[in-house]
């Protein structure tokens, strides 16, 4: 009996089966994110089932908006394709469901407007922030570093999470010039920008050593959080992790025990 043959598709019938152009297809291969499977004797690229599942992986992280050079270091990272898949399906479904509560509030906004109903200020916001990342926080920090930062949080006036943004976007552009001006982690001027991100982070919770380096990882291996530096600078994340190491090698603390 003839073994049956392992299904591939053309370029040309990949590109229409996602939706992605054939142009875009080859620009990925020249970058490395998606090679084919092989070249047939006509010159035709040839694709198989490992090559699509990569190819969704590729496109999920695009919808979060991450840019090709990030997205090739995030997919080098994650060696399990289950393990990928299920971290990304765990990111829509929360932002499906924080969606869902927005327009629950926004949906009542319009009744409110429409009745001539009065809204308390409380429930004009209600919903706009709830944070997705809670119960992942909880798994790697525990309940009390959890409930410590949004105690916190919680204490600041609108002016002081106003303060609070504004820093982060100040801290992520001037890490941003570093990396374009191509100086080393342990450079003085990038960890004197990793010392005020460590700040920044202390506003909310204090790391140790261990923790902030943990921390530092999150931001190169979860996508949710490489989008949020990927919009300063590609490959900014990655630098940000290398400078976090430095810092916490020479001015922190152990985790204890």
């Amino acid at each position: 009996m003839k073994q049956e043959e392992v299904p591939s598709w053309s370029i040309a019938e990949l590109a229409k089966l996602s939706r992605v152009s054939s142009r875009t297809l080859r620009h990925y291969h020249q970058l490395g994110l998606l090679a084919p499977a092989y070249t047939g004797h006509n010159g035709y690229r040839y694709y198989r089932r490992t090559e699509l599942l990569r190819l969704q992986r590729i496109l999920l992280l695009r919808e979060l908006g991450l840019g090709l050079e990030t997205i090739g270091e995030v997919l080098n990272g994650q060696t399990n394709q289950l393990d990928a898949l299920g971290v990304h399906r765990k990111w829509l479904l929360a932002e499906r469901d924080r969606l869902d509560r927005m327009a629950r509030t926004v949906e009542a906004t319009i009744s409110a407007l429409q009745q001539g109903d009065a809204m308390s200020g409380e429930d004009i916001f209600k919903d706009f922030d709830s944070n997705p990342y809670e119960d992942e926080a909880r798994q790697r920090w525990g309940d009390k570093a959890v409930e410590d930062s949004k105690a916190r949080h919680a204490a600041m006036g609108d002016a002081e999470k106003r303060d609070f943004l504004a820093e982060a976007e100040a801290i992520n552009q001037e890490l941003a010039d570093c990396l374009d001006a191509g100086l080393p982690a342990d450079d003085a001027r990038v960890q004197a920008a990793v010392e005020r991100h460590y700040r920044w982070v202390c506003v909310s919770w204090t790391p140790d050593a261990d923790s902030y380096v943990g921390l530092g990882r999150m931001y190169v291996e979860d996508p949710r959080f490489t989008a949020f530096y990927e919009k300063s600078r590609a490959g900014l994340a990655p630098y940000l992790l290398e400078g976090i190491k430095v810092y916490a090698a020479s001015r922190l603390s152990p985790a204890a025990g």
